[in-house]
């Protein structure tokens, strides 16, 4: 195990446009970390550059305290698993495994120990004689984590391993790979676009958008205490509800002219006039009041039943709001009802900014 850290890192291919703006991190040892955010953003080329496979424009990647920037890859001791398995389709899953230890000439018996020990962990030692075209997608990321494993590296290195498998197995791989770093307490960096599996993976969650860092803490402040707009609609499913709004003296008031009373730890944020991001998350709007709600008039605009829960969209003016509702909610569209928005859970972010307010 090592901890990982990048000191104002930062890469650009022309010289002159940065497609990543100095970076700092630090991933503690043991920690498994999770570089989070949309096609384009920068993680995967930010993972290569912890692993030696992309070069480094300024600043310091350290593993284990030590400056790897000059180091090539096979001196990271570091092991990545990638999107595409890179298995080698001759050799049988036991040969595939083995071979990064019999490159480095590692005695037979150990080979054999460390194969085995990783293949019982993963629940393939009994197909090793097999080729990789005889197994599944989910059979053939074991098999690639499971090569990862047997070199027993200071950090492992996993680069959207789970996009080219089905949603039910995609699932069933997340928690194995999360009772993996359970069992062996490693150091994990892993890249998904997939929000959930950051939420449900990290011990903390980098959220990157545009070669920048837009908040770095674990999934429970990232999804209640989002430091920016673009973390805010990033996270949760269906995401946080963002609206434009104006603050005004009363409140915040959204499109159509309805004003929302702010709480009184939110008012003060802002200048009046200013123009701010609204939002909600679609769980902390109810249909009954309670302690600190704030009464909103509303219309059922579409209902979208999912079985365990219904999502409602409400019309508030001229903007509108998802809601979780029971999953008995049975109310038409075009139905007036008051919503209640639980005034704990309310968000402003600047418009000009997207920081949080």
């Amino acid at each position: 195990m090592a901890a990982v850290e990048l000191r104002q890192v930062h890469k650009s291919y022309d010289g002159v446009n940065r497609v990543i703006h100095g970076i700092d991190l630090e991933i503690r040892q043991g920690e498994f970390c999770v570089f989070v955010g949309p096609s384009g953003c920068g993680k995967s080329t930010l993972l290569r550059m912890i692993a030696g496979l992309e070069g480094i424009t300024g600043g310091e990647v350290r593993i284990d305290g030590e400056v790897v920037n000059d180091k090539p890859p096979r001196l990271r001791d570091i092991a990545m698993v990638f999107q595409d398995y890179a298995l080698y389709p001759h050799m049988t899953l036991y040969e595939n495994m083995a071979f990064g230890l019999r490159l480095r000439k590692s005695p037979k018996d150990e080979v054999h120990r460390r194969v085995m020990e990783a293949a019982k962990l993963l629940r393939i030692d009994h197909m090793l004689e097999r080729r990789p075209a005889a197994l599944s997608g989910g059979q053939r990321q074991r098999v690639a984590i499971g090569r990862a494993i047997v070199r027993q590296p200071k950090v492992f290195l996993f680069d959207e391993p789970l996009s080219n498998l089905d949603a039910q197995l995609r699932g069933e791989m997340r928690s194995e790979i999360k009772k993996l770093h359970q069992r062996l307490g490693v150091t994990i960096i892993y890249v998904t676009h997939d929000q959930v599996e950051a939420m449900t993976l990290a011990d903390r969650i980098a959220v990157l958008s545009a070669g920048r860092v837009m908040q770095y803490a674990t999934p429970h402040e990232i999804y209640n205490r989002p430091a920016a707009h673009f973390v805010a609609g990033f996270t949760g499913s269906p995401p946080m509800n963002l609206l434009k709004a104006l603050l005004q003296p009363q409140g915040v008031e959204l499109s159509g002219g309805v004003c929302i009373a702010l709480p009184a730890a939110l008012q003060g944020r802002a200048q009046l006039g200013s123009e701010i991001y609204f939002g909600i998350r679609p769980e902390h709007i109810v249909l009954e009041p309670g302690q600190d709600t704030i009464a909103v008039p509303a219309r059922v605009v579409i209902r979208e039943p999912l079985g365990a829960e219904t999502l409602v969209t409400f019309r508030v003016g001229e903007a509108e709001l998802v809601a979780r509702c029971a999953a008995d909610f049975d109310a038409t569209p075009g139905t007036e009802m008051t919503i209640y928005l639980a005034s704990a859970h309310i968000h402003l972010f600047a418009q000009t900014t997207g920081a949080v307010l």
